[in-house]
């Protein structure tokens, strides 16, 4: 499972990625403002709803009925965009995915594909699988152009570009944009107009089209793709040929349910009403739009994450990203961090569960949180992350080997509070040691496998005087005063 999808190369583990970003001031300024109007947007629009927490409710039972019985609903789905004149491929992982949408687009002849803002896609590397064949994709959001563009990785689900302010995405543009006027300035308009111009070319000259998918209704072989732009619906629309790779969880039993994720997915990400954009197609119709329709089922580490029990809740994710916009640690380290498309919270369980522990950054991310609980608040299909987080942090620990160790450490403590005698023993022993492993009240580092803690944070000295002892005198005292 290691290697199910790839880990952004040279990322060490989360601590050592987020030092770049904690010491960035102006990235840090830059995500402090998007996180906070878009919070503040988000709140504004899910006031407006009395029934908030039924809808989430039903999202949570409607996902976790789909993923029981996963097999029955893909199996429908299959059958159902199959009689709608679409084409149904089956993708273990990511090398199977990038192989079969390459084939399928060198089956066309063409060398250059335009694509609708994709998470699945940047999860299997699917561009630089392209590139490697000599098929050139262009990305047509607004954000993941300019990612592209600069050469950079997204940094957030929703608004991938969020690292970036105005004045960096005009260098980017007067830089790699051979079409942008020289004289660009930094207005939102002229950027957005430099763009709608640089890619309308694109669009009336592309065969092929490749998109991601939000949501697929098995009863009827439905695709859907919402977005805010519109460049996402003319990607859906013009070109001769359209593939859509699909993570498999992504799936949903009737058009009943679908409902239930229209209302949710938009106030929770954009905190607009609805999406201004919400693309539906089953299979082909002659004559109007795509001619040729292929869907690519990814499993890519699913299958095993919906058979734990625990961590299959990161399976209901909608990629809304209010998690993100939520989290301490995500508005301090930037998304970069995570060394994964997926950043920020539901980045943190999961990623580790796709790829597996066996890098040090997937050992490292169930850690990148305070376990403070905000994300779970907002999670509009009430995922429990923090649940998730101390269940990865176990296994974390067993892969490691050193679950032996903090298996000691444990019974060392059990053994230690099972008695006040002993426990005053510890006391007295950590006050007298006050001396010896800290310097001006603090302890800066401590000795052997306890290192760990003190590499990120500073511990208060113990007290010359447990509360015990203390109470134990003043008590001695008082009555002693009485007498």
């Amino acid at each position: 499972m290691s290697e199910a999808m790839p880990t952004y190369l040279g990322m060490p583990s989360f601590p050592k990625a987020a030092r770049e970003g904690v010491g960035n001031s102006r990235l840090r300024s830059n995500l402090a403002h998007a996180t906070t109007t878009i919070r503040g947007k988000r709140e504004r629009a899910i006031g407006e709803l009395t029934d908030w927490p039924e809808l989430r409710e039903a999202a949570k039972e409607i996902k976790d009925h789909t993923l029981e019985h996963l097999g029955h609903y893909l199996r429908l789905l299959e059958e159902r965009v199959t009689a709608a004149g679409g084409i149904v491929h089956w993708a273990r992982d990511a090398e199977e995915a990038n192989r079969i949408v390459t084939d399928l687009v060198r089956a066309t002849g063409e060398t250059e594909v335009v694509k609708v803002k994709s998470m699945a896609t940047q999860e299997i590397g699917l561009n630089e699988a392209l590139a490697e064949a000599g098929i050139s994709a262009y990305e047509t959001d607004l954000a993941e152009l300019i990612v592209q563009l600069g050469n950079d990785r997204p940094s957030h689900i929703l608004v991938p570009a969020i690292h970036r302010n105005r004045s960096e995405i005009r260098d980017i543009f007067r830089r790699e944009m051979p079409d942008a006027p020289a004289d660009l300035s930094d207005s939102p308009a002229e950027l957005a107009e430099a763009a709608r111009k640089h890619l309308r070319a694109k669009f009336l000259s592309a065969k092929v089209a490749v998109s991601g998918v939000n949501f697929a209704v098995a009863e009827t072989g439905t695709v859907l793709v919402v977005e805010s732009e519109g460049n996402g619906r003319m990607c859906l629309t013009l070109p001769d040929t359209l593939i859509s790779v699909m993570g498999i969880e992504k799936v949903l039993p009737t058009a009943k349910d679908l409902e239930v994720f229209l209302q949710l997915l938009p106030r929770s990400s954009t905190a607009e009403r609805m999406n201004p954009y919400t693309s539906a197609w089953t299979g082909v119709t002659p004559g109007d739009g795509p001619q040729e329709f292929h869907l690519v089922l990814l499993d890519n580490g699913r299958v095993a994450t919906r058979d734990d029990e625990i961590g299959r809740q990161a399976l209901r994710c909608i990629r809304c990203s209010a998690c993100l916009n939520v989290c301490p640690v995500y508005s301090r380290a930037g998304g970069h961090a995570y060394g994964s498309p997926y950043p920020g919270p539901i980045g943190a369980i999961l990623s580790p569960q796709l790829r597996g522990i066996g890098s040090p950054i997937d050992a490292s991310l169930p850690y990148a949180s305070t376990l403070c609980g905000a994300c779970y608040e907002v999670c509009p299909v009430a995922i429990d992350i923090p649940e998730v987080l101390v269940h990865l942090r176990a296994k974390s620990v067993e892969a490691k080997g050193k679950a032996g160790l903090e298996r000691a450490v444990m019974a060392v403590a059990a053994w230690t509070l099972r008695t006040p005698g002993r426990l005053r023993l510890a006391q007295r022993a950590a006050s007298l040691s006050r001396n010896i492993v800290a310097r001006k009240g603090r302890i800066r580092r401590l000795p052997g496998p306890l290192h760990a803690w003190t590499d990120t944070r500073d511990a208060p000295a113990p007290p010359e005087e447990s509360f015990r002892a203390w109470w134990d005198r003043t008590q001695k005292q008082q009555r002693g005063e009485q007498k």
